[in-house]
């Protein structure tokens, strides 16, 4: 979440986040937040550097505000994303400049989603895999998915965007090993 500087609408861990202890090779080094660069869903953290502790700044508040919150929060999510599936979550970057606020008018037609929707991908499958029928951006191990089910897919929906629509998406999955 540090890393990938996680969010949601208009919300992200670099707002809140104070210091952070990282481990690399040369030993144990503390950032402050503003030294970490942050950028959306990225930072510039070295890549070979695990994160070993974050400092995160909260806001003091009414509890049983900050409550009701979190729980709108939640159900909001749970109404237009497939959190009861198994998904690592939102697959591909939006283009950028087309980050997610979630307020109204805020524009869709270059969100990652709508490109996939759009270029014919929701609910397209591959062995086990399947991009999410209720939100066209998360990519779903629907049962017995292999990891080359899993990439595969998510190839061919990113060469079926870029296609349909000139829009070559990043993926957002952080995906480590190598390929067969």
């Amino acid at each position: 979440a540090v890393r990938m500087n996680a969010g949601c609408y208009g919300s992200y861990a670099a707002d809140v986040v104070e210091e952070v202890v990282i481990l690399t090779r040369e030993g144990e080094r503390r950032l402050p937040g503003e030294a970490c660069g942050f950028a959306y869903r990225s930072s510039a953290l070295p890549e070979d550097a695990v994160i070993v502790e974050a400092t995160l700044r909260g806001t003091p508040g009414d509890p049983e505000a900050i409550v009701a919150r979190m729980e709108e929060l939640v159900a909001r999510r749970a109404a237009s994303q497939p959190v009861g599936e198994r998904s690592c979550g939102s697959t591909f970057r939006n283009p950028a400049g087309y980050s997610s606020t979630g307020e109204a008018g805020d524009p869709m037609e270059m969100k990652a989603w709508s490109l996939i929707d759009r270029a014919g991908c929701r609910g397209v499958r591959r062995g086990g895999a399947v991009m999410s029928e209720m939100h066209a951006n998360f990519l779903v191990n629907a049962g017995g998915a292999t990891a080359a089910d899993l990439e595969g897919l998510g190839e061919e929906v990113r060469a079926r965007v870029l296609a349909a629509h000139g829009v070559a998406l990043d993926w957002e999955i952080r995906r480590i090993g190598l390929p067969a």
